[in-house]
């Protein structure tokens, strides 16, 4: 099996700021592509794209290929489910069932799994009840996806030994980030015996657009190499890897992904340790972590596009290192789709859905003194 999923989590959209309104045709031309070039693995979830990511998976995959021709992964919303009962387990994986139009998953997850959700998945029993769902053929291999603590991860995999992979957020620049604990986490896999799915290897595309001096000296070694590749063939080239999922956004990612993905080879030392150098320049950047998963935005009471703010922001950190000033201008064009940062009533249910633990009230108000001052 070839190492690149298609994570449906990014899709194209005619408006970017309209996550629910994709671009089906797109999708579907993308699909064909993506499994003309003998790629299999598709990867969506409840949250995506505002509950339409799976609608998509449906009409873009679904409906137009055998069901033997791919692997589907889902997960299991356990962060909307924390006060819920049994019966509304059973009803939002039977729902996913049907708005992908499949009788079973491939590879099924219990969502975005961490010290806090972990304890109403033992109240639901969640991976008792997904183990009977294995047993009834609805679920072929069981995991979940991780954000936390390696001492958790191990906590988890002790006590359930009956998972077999674990999806991590994993790349060049988080390897050795002690918040983030890449690769912890990741030996913690290795030590369990557990297969590895990597998301985020391009860390929600931060890694696909470099300082100048850091991609400089990557196109120096390879110069029909694009940074995102680079980090790609970073988390691909772990021994334990299985799939490296990559949110794809338009036709020309596809091409670029899929093109080098088809002969893949690990990088070498020297390479890796270049990698290494890159990341020493990007941490030297001030930047805000964030992936751009959008589950912060959805119930902002002020509508703000926290993502958008923080890519922005992250953006002109570069632009201020090379001697150049912040875009007000996009800033202003953002916070018309919706709420300033200033606007922000630091009610914090944006961190606590932050799956990256970001003191997001904090950042938003860095935003706001750096383009409404």
């Amino acid at each position: 099996m070839k190492k690149l999923g298609f994570g449906m989590m990014r899709l194209p959209m005619p408006d970017p700021k309209v996550q629910a309104n994709i671009d089906l045709e797109q999708v579907c031309r993308m699909v064909d592509t993506f499994l003309e070039r003998g790629f299999i693995y598709f990867d969506t979830a409840y949250f995506y794209h505002e509950g339409q990511s799976e609608n998509a998976v449906r009409q873009a995959l679904v409906e137009r290929h055998p069901r033997d021709s791919f692997l589907l992964a889902d997960k299991l919303p356990v962060s909307i489910l924390q006060d819920k009962t049994p019966e509304d387990q059973d009803r939002t994986f039977q729902e996913q069932l049907k708005k992908c139009g499949v009788e079973y998953f491939d590879y099924y997850l219990v969502h975005c799994l961490n010290r806090r959700y972990y304890e109403g998945v033992k109240r639901l029993d969640t991976f008792g009840y997904l183990m009977k769902q294995k047993e009834a053929g609805r679920i072929r291999r069981l995991g979940f996806s991780f954000h936390d603590k390696a001492d958790i991860l191990d906590m988890i995999l002790t006590e359930h030994p009956e998972v077999e992979f674990v999806q991590l957020q994993l790349n060049y620049l988080d390897w050795e980030d002690e918040r983030v604990q890449s690769r912890k986490c990741y030996e913690v896999c290795v030590k369990h015996g557990k297969d590895v799915v990597v998301m985020e290897p391009v860390k929600g595309g931060r890694l696909a657009k470099l300082p100048e001096d850091a991609e400089a000296m990557l196109k120096a070694v390879h110069p029909d190499w694009s940074p995102a590749s680079w980090a790609i063939r970073f988390a691909a080239g772990l021994e334990h890897v299985i799939m490296v999922l990559s949110g794809m956004s338009n036709m020309d990612q596809m091409l670029d992904n899929s093109g080098y993905m088809q002969t893949f080879a690990p990088l070498t030392g020297d390479e890796v340790k270049l990698l290494e150098r890159c990341a020493e320049i990007l941490s030297a950047v001030p930047a805000i972590s964030c992936t751009a998963c959008r589950y912060c935005v959805d119930g902002c009471p002020q509508s703000i596009h926290i993502p958008d703010f923080f890519a922005q922001y992250n953006a002109d950190q570069m632009k201020l290192r090379q001697g150049q000033s912040v875009d007000k201008d996009a800033y202003a064009q953002i916070a018309a789709q919706g709420g300033k940062a200033s606007d922000c009533v630091t009610c914090r249910q944006c961190e606590e859905k932050c799956p990256q633990h970001l003191p997001v009230t904090e950042w938003l108000d860095r935003v706001k003194r750096t383009y409404e001052g």
